[in-house]
């Protein structure tokens, strides 16, 4: 399906948009959500009025890599040393500053700042914890805040749904748009992918079970989400993205270009499967100085991308019209075994309250 195709059932060729620019725009994602997908059909790097890292975002991956790594994020936050928890906020303060070097050159050239970033990346592990524990670590919450600039206002607030590390204040600055997917879809096709990178050598099966089912939630999504909702001076609702629909009706893309600024003449419903790959790009030298390391993080970002770096367009496949959860558990124990089939089982039915409040809300044909 050509982009120009799209337009035109529409009944409009011309890219403009219903709503201004934003001065920076978050999508916030969920692994294995066809996030990269909506990039590709954005055709982000090449919107001409906004400005992106090489990852099209994903600014504290660094940050939560190295913990899912070592194992520390398995920890309960009271276990966590005092040098943890300060490399921890060093690296997520070294995340946020190149965040926010590049919000700086957009808007010395007069352009849109995007981001991409999985919504528990930037949420306090102590939050994970009182959700699965009932135990508060005020204490560690506190410790790793990161710091904002004092041109983000004099205050530094966090409210009740705001359970990241980032102060409601510095949140404010940025337009949130949001993607889901079927937990039955997402859940065991993260696990899948995360085995397959440990099988790179980058983490192991404890740490693969750990991150993965640290991820496996929409919770913090919809938090963020109606966090969105009771502020009162930004744009509300924030428009939600199902996968689904992305994939069988991708003329929900345009309302999403309506309701951010972005440009429709980007759009591209195509393209060649020997395109430029991001996975090339995934981490840098001054990154990660470690050759091995370095080309460890690129082989495992050659895994999650696999299937959209090998498309020519989209994959109708990835998303079944009907998902019946019993079924699809059946074919996990006989692909994970017994125990971890058990766990994301549970972990998807835990996801679908907040699911389908999102997908309630999400942006429709």
């Amino acid at each position: 399906m050509a982009a120009t195709d799209v337009l035109q059932v529409n009944g409009s060729s011309n890219g403009t948009s219903t709503s201004p620019a934003p001065k920076r725009l978050l999508l916030v994602s969920v692994p294995r959500t066809a996030s990269n997908l909506l990039l590709k059909i954005l055709n982000i790097s090449k919107q001409p009025q906004l400005l992106t890292s090489p990852r099209n975002g994903y600014f504290f991956y660094p940050a939560f890599s190295a913990v899912a790594q070592d194992g520390t994020m398995a920890k309960v936050p009271g276990n966590w040393s005092t040098e943890e928890k300060q490399k921890y906020k060093a690296n997520l303060q070294r995340c946020l500053n190149e965040l926010e070097g590049y919000s700086r050159r957009a808007e010395n050239e007069n352009k849109v700042m995007f981001a991409k970033e999985h919504a528990f990346w930037i949420f306090n592990p102590a939050a994970q914890h009182k959700v699965t524990t009932g135990e508060e670590y005020p204490e560690f919450s506190e410790e790793i805040l990161v710091d904002i600039a004092d041109s983000y206002g004099p205050t530094r607030t966090y409210s009740k749904l705001n359970e990241t590390l980032l102060s409601d204040e510095y949140l404010r600055s940025w337009q949130m748009a949001f993607i889901i997917r079927h937990p039955a879809l997402a859940w065991p096709s993260m696990y899948r992918s995360m085995k397959k990178i440990a099988a790179e050598g980058f983490m192991d099966e404890d740490g693969v079970k750990g991150s993965s089912l640290t991820n496996m939630s929409f919770r913090w999504t919809r938090l963020l989400y109606d966090w969105c909702l009771e502020q009162p001076d930004v744009p509300t609702p924030p428009p939600v993205v199902d996968a689904h629909d992305l994939i069988h009706s991708p003329e929900v893309v345009l309302k999403l270009c309506d309701q951010t600024g972005l440009d429709k003449e980007c759009l591209q419903f195509e393209w060649k499967g020997n395109d430029h790959k991001k996975s090339q790009n995934w981490a840098s030298a001054d990154e990660v100085p470690n050759a091995a390391e370095l080309d460890m993080h690129r082989r495992a970002a050659t895994i999650m991308l696999s299937t959209l770096e090998a498309s020519n367009g989209i994959v109708k496949e990835k998303a079944p019209e009907n998902v019946d959860i019993a079924a699809e558990a059946a074919k996990w124990k006989v692909e994970f075994g017994e125990e971890m089939a058990g766990l994301i089982e549970k972990a998807v039915w835990d996801s679908m309250p907040d699911y389908e409040y999102l997908k309630a809300r999400r942006l429709t044909v």
